[in-house]
Protein backbone atom coordinates (compact mmCIF):
# COMPACT_ATOMS: atom_id res chain seq x y z
CA UNK A 1 0.00 0.00 0.00
CA UNK A 2 1.05 3.78 -0.55
CA UNK A 3 1.10 6.46 1.61
CA UNK A 4 -2.64 7.72 0.58
CA UNK A 5 -3.83 4.38 1.72
CA UNK A 6 -1.91 4.22 4.55
CA UNK A 7 -2.87 7.65 5.78
CA UNK A 8 -5.89 8.48 4.52
CA UNK A 9 -6.86 11.18 6.87
CA UNK A 10 -3.18 12.64 6.28
CA UNK A 11 -3.96 12.44 2.64
CA UNK A 12 -7.51 14.77 3.61
CA UNK A 13 -4.69 17.60 4.34
CA UNK A 14 -3.90 17.64 0.80
CA UNK A 15 -4.27 21.02 -0.97
CA UNK A 16 -3.22 24.66 -0.16
CA UNK A 17 -3.85 26.47 3.37
CA UNK A 18 -4.31 29.84 3.97
CA UNK A 19 -3.73 30.52 8.17
CA UNK A 20 -2.08 32.65 11.09
CA UNK A 21 1.13 31.57 13.16
CA UNK A 22 0.92 32.80 17.09
CA UNK A 23 3.50 32.33 19.04
CA UNK A 24 3.65 32.53 22.45
CA UNK A 25 5.97 32.36 25.51
CA UNK A 26 5.92 29.79 28.39
CA UNK A 27 3.61 32.88 30.80
CA UNK A 28 1.27 32.39 27.79
CA UNK A 29 2.36 36.27 26.50
CA UNK A 30 2.16 36.11 22.60
CA UNK A 31 5.55 36.76 21.38
CA UNK A 32 5.31 36.93 17.26
CA UNK A 33 2.25 36.31 14.64
CA UNK A 34 2.59 35.99 10.85
CA UNK A 35 0.10 35.10 7.86
CA UNK A 36 1.07 31.29 6.15
CA UNK A 37 0.48 30.04 2.79
CA UNK A 38 1.11 25.56 2.75
CA UNK A 39 1.38 23.60 0.07
CA UNK A 40 0.74 20.18 1.05
CA UNK A 41 1.83 18.23 -1.59
CA UNK A 42 1.48 13.83 -2.21
CA UNK A 43 4.05 12.87 -4.91
CA UNK A 44 3.46 9.01 -5.15
CA UNK A 45 6.40 6.90 -6.89
CA UNK A 46 9.16 9.99 -5.83
CA UNK A 47 12.08 10.07 -3.37
CA UNK A 48 10.02 12.13 -1.65
CA UNK A 49 5.90 10.98 -1.60
CA UNK A 50 5.00 14.05 0.59
CA UNK A 51 6.19 17.49 -0.07
CA UNK A 52 5.16 20.78 1.96
CA UNK A 53 6.39 24.41 1.43
CA UNK A 54 5.49 26.96 3.45
CA UNK A 55 5.16 30.71 2.68
CA UNK A 56 5.67 33.26 5.98
CA UNK A 57 4.92 36.72 5.51
CA UNK A 58 4.98 39.21 8.93
CA UNK A 59 3.01 43.05 8.72
CA UNK A 60 6.41 44.15 8.59
CA UNK A 61 7.15 42.81 5.41
CA UNK A 62 9.65 39.99 6.09
CA UNK A 63 8.97 36.20 4.66
CA UNK A 64 10.07 33.20 4.56
CA UNK A 65 9.41 30.04 2.36
CA UNK A 66 10.35 26.65 3.92
CA UNK A 67 10.71 23.24 1.83
CA UNK A 68 9.90 20.06 3.87
CA UNK A 69 10.24 17.10 1.55
CA UNK A 70 9.67 14.13 3.32
CA UNK A 71 10.30 10.20 2.84
CA UNK A 72 7.19 7.83 3.64
CA UNK A 73 7.45 3.87 5.86
CA UNK A 74 6.32 2.35 8.56
CA UNK A 75 3.08 4.51 8.35
CA UNK A 76 4.76 7.24 9.24
CA UNK A 77 6.00 10.44 7.07
CA UNK A 78 10.11 11.60 7.87
CA UNK A 79 11.65 14.45 7.64
CA UNK A 80 15.51 14.82 8.06
CA UNK A 81 16.66 17.86 6.19
CA UNK A 82 18.94 20.85 6.56
CA UNK A 83 16.23 22.57 9.56
CA UNK A 84 14.70 19.38 11.33
CA UNK A 85 14.35 15.74 11.87
CA UNK A 86 11.35 13.96 12.83
CA UNK A 87 7.87 12.10 11.78
CA UNK A 88 4.22 12.78 11.59
CA UNK A 89 1.95 9.90 11.79
CA UNK A 90 -2.22 9.65 12.81
CA UNK A 91 -3.80 9.00 15.49
CA UNK A 92 -5.21 5.77 15.54
CA UNK A 93 -6.92 5.87 18.88
CA UNK A 94 -8.61 8.86 17.50
CA UNK A 95 -12.42 7.28 16.58
CA UNK A 96 -12.97 10.22 14.72
CA UNK A 97 -10.41 10.25 12.31
CA UNK A 98 -9.17 13.92 12.95
CA UNK A 99 -5.89 13.69 14.65
CA UNK A 100 -2.53 13.65 13.52
CA UNK A 101 0.62 13.81 15.84
CA UNK A 102 4.43 14.86 14.47
CA UNK A 103 7.35 14.98 16.32
CA UNK A 104 10.47 16.74 15.14
CA UNK A 105 13.74 18.53 16.49
CA UNK A 106 15.78 21.33 15.04
CA UNK A 107 18.87 20.00 14.02
CA UNK A 108 22.22 21.34 15.58
CA UNK A 109 20.46 22.20 18.88
CA UNK A 110 19.62 18.51 20.64
CA UNK A 111 18.09 20.45 23.88
CA UNK A 112 14.44 21.66 21.79
CA UNK A 113 11.72 19.15 20.69
CA UNK A 114 8.27 19.90 19.29
CA UNK A 115 5.36 17.83 19.43
CA UNK A 116 2.41 19.16 16.97
CA UNK A 117 -1.16 18.06 17.15
CA UNK A 118 -2.81 19.03 14.04
CA UNK A 119 -6.82 18.77 14.19
CA UNK A 120 -8.80 18.31 10.50
CA UNK A 121 -12.21 19.63 10.50
CA UNK A 122 -14.74 16.77 9.64
CA UNK A 123 -15.59 18.62 6.59
CA UNK A 124 -11.79 18.78 5.68
CA UNK A 125 -12.31 22.73 5.01
CA UNK A 126 -10.30 23.97 8.26
CA UNK A 127 -7.66 22.99 10.54
CA UNK A 128 -6.12 24.06 14.01
CA UNK A 129 -2.78 23.24 14.73
CA UNK A 130 -0.98 23.33 18.39
CA UNK A 131 2.78 23.06 18.63
CA UNK A 132 4.57 22.17 21.99
CA UNK A 133 8.01 23.35 21.97
CA UNK A 134 10.13 22.05 24.83
CA UNK A 135 13.70 22.45 25.76
CA UNK A 136 15.52 20.22 28.42
CA UNK A 137 12.30 19.31 29.74
CA UNK A 138 11.01 22.25 29.98
CA UNK A 139 7.88 24.13 27.91
CA UNK A 140 9.86 27.51 26.07
CA UNK A 141 7.01 28.12 23.46
CA UNK A 142 3.51 27.37 22.27
CA UNK A 143 2.57 27.86 18.58
CA UNK A 144 -1.42 28.11 17.83
CA UNK A 145 -2.26 27.78 14.13
CA UNK A 146 -5.65 28.42 12.47
CA UNK A 147 -6.09 27.38 8.54
CA UNK A 148 -8.28 27.50 6.02
CA UNK A 149 -8.38 25.44 2.69
CA UNK A 150 -8.25 27.46 -0.35
CA UNK A 151 -7.88 24.78 -2.43
CA UNK A 152 -6.85 21.00 -3.21
CA UNK A 153 -5.34 21.55 -6.02
CA UNK A 154 -1.76 23.24 -5.36
CA UNK A 155 -0.40 22.55 -8.63
CA UNK A 156 -2.75 25.35 -10.55
CA UNK A 157 -1.91 27.64 -7.38
CA UNK A 158 1.65 26.79 -8.15
CA UNK A 159 1.62 27.36 -11.75
CA UNK A 160 -0.34 30.46 -10.81
CA UNK A 161 2.46 31.91 -8.25
CA UNK A 162 5.43 31.14 -10.83
CA UNK A 163 3.14 32.90 -13.71
CA UNK A 164 3.14 36.08 -11.17
CA UNK A 165 6.86 35.65 -10.09
CA UNK A 166 7.75 36.11 -13.92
Amino acid sequence: MGIREDMPLLARHEGVWDGVYTYYNAAGEKIDEHKSRLFCRFKEGSEHPYHQTNHYTWDDGRTDIREFPATYADKRVWWDNELIKGWAAEVGLDEYNRTVMLYWQRQGDPSLYLYEMIQLSDDGQSRCRTWHWIRNGNLETRTAIQEKLVSRDWAAIEKEMEAQAV
